[in-house]
């Protein structure tokens, strides 16, 4: 089901759709009150969704549905609007999953790579499982995690780390908005995270987190030191990396496993640089990046921790981690924050 009150937009939205021969249209409306009064009628598999509509905007309609008839949904926004872009990170944090820019004209020059991305994402999250969303945590409250796996024989944990990464991709933001929000402001070592989003709306996103988290965050810049406190973020389509001394390193080399930036290779490089005082956790995401450079970190004698199944929004990227035994602590992501705070506080604990 499309969700466009631009008549020019849905036209060319539902010409997109139409070209691919796995995805069938069932409805294309105007409103958030439309799709709430079809979608009991059409059952869409997978909803593509307008933030800027009149009435009901797309935020409040993708809570209602969420509430009602889950059904996995992808944002389509405009990359460049400030407001458009804060709206629709907000409607990932109400339980879409994730977010594609919306198309121009089919002379425009990025029209065949926009439009193949949407496809890609209305495919690839239809496939989805969704709940009724609800405050992350209540659901499994009464719920125990599995056990983490056995140690691998290297160093033991950190005595006192001196920076975390965190990783995620598919249901990121609302998860690193939910570990970042329960740190400190005081919390004292660097975070570097790597979110896999399209490259246009990494601005928004970095702006949108240092709106709802209490520690700073922003665009990682190259050659820049990495600072306790402080959140620093992977740009659009280009890796992060530690490099010596806290420097950050911005490469545009190769992706890898397919991803820029590659969670892999800010694992990889916090295992080369800050050996067993790294700290490295992998949350939601679809594939399996970020896996491999987890477990390097691991044997590295690194604090690892992987999301777990109970509250990724999709088990991909951390499975690939417990597979490997890659990580120390498989946790819940209410549990995640104390677990770092007790790594990078070991003096406190009693």
């Amino acid at each position: 089901m499309l969700v466009e009150d631009s008549l020019v937009v849905r036209q060319l939205l539902m010409h997109i759709v139409g070209r691919d021969p796995r995805l069938e249209l069932v409805a294309a409306v105007a409103s958030g009150e439309e799709a709430l009064q079809t979608i009991a009628t059409s059952w869409p598999d997978v909803i593509s969704m307008d933030i800027r509509l009149p009435g009901i905007d797309g935020l409040e309609t993708t809570r209602r549905i969420m509430a009602e008839q889950p059904t996995p949904i992808v944002v389509v926004a405009d990359a460049v609007e400030d407001s458009s872009l804060r709206i629709s990170m907000n409607a990932l944090r109400a339980g879409a999953l994730s977010v594609v820019e919306k198309p121009v004209a089919m002379t425009h020059a990025g029209y065949d790579a926009v439009a193949g991305e949407i496809c890609t994402q209305l495919r690839i999250m239809a496939q989805v499982p969704v709940i009724r969303r609800r405050p992350i945590g209540t659901e499994w409250a009464s719920r125990t995690p599995t056990a983490s796996p056995p140690p691998i024989p290297t160093a033991p944990p950190p005595d006192q780390a001196t920076v975390l990464g965190l990783a995620a991709s598919t249901g990121g933001p609302p998860a690193l908005a939910r570990v970042i929000g329960s740190l400190p402001e005081t919390f004292p070592l660097p975070i570097l995270a790597v979110q896999h989003m399209g490259a246009a709306f990494m601005e928004g996103f970095a702006a949108w987190l240092n709106g709802v988290v209490p520690l700073p965050v922003g665009i990682a810049r190259d050659g820049e030191r990495a600072e306790a406190g402080r959140v620093y973020v992977a740009p659009g389509d280009r890796h992060l990396e530690l490099g010596q001394n806290g420097i950050l390193r911005i490469l545009d080399s190769a992706p890898v496993g397919g991803q820029r930036p590659a969670a892999t290779v800010l694992f990889r490089s916090m295992a080369r640089q800050a050996g067993s005082r790294g700290i490295g956790v992998l949350l939601t995401g679809m594939g399996e990046d970020g896996a491999l450079g987890l477990l390097e970190m691991r044997k590295a004698g690194a604090a690892t921790i992987a999301e777990h199944e109970s509250t990724a929004v999709v088990y991909g990227m951390p499975a690939a981690a417990v597979r490997l035994a890659a990580a120390r602590s498989v946790l819940p992501l209410d549990r995640i924050a104390g677990q770092l705070l007790r790594s990078a506080n070991p003096d406190s604990i009693t």
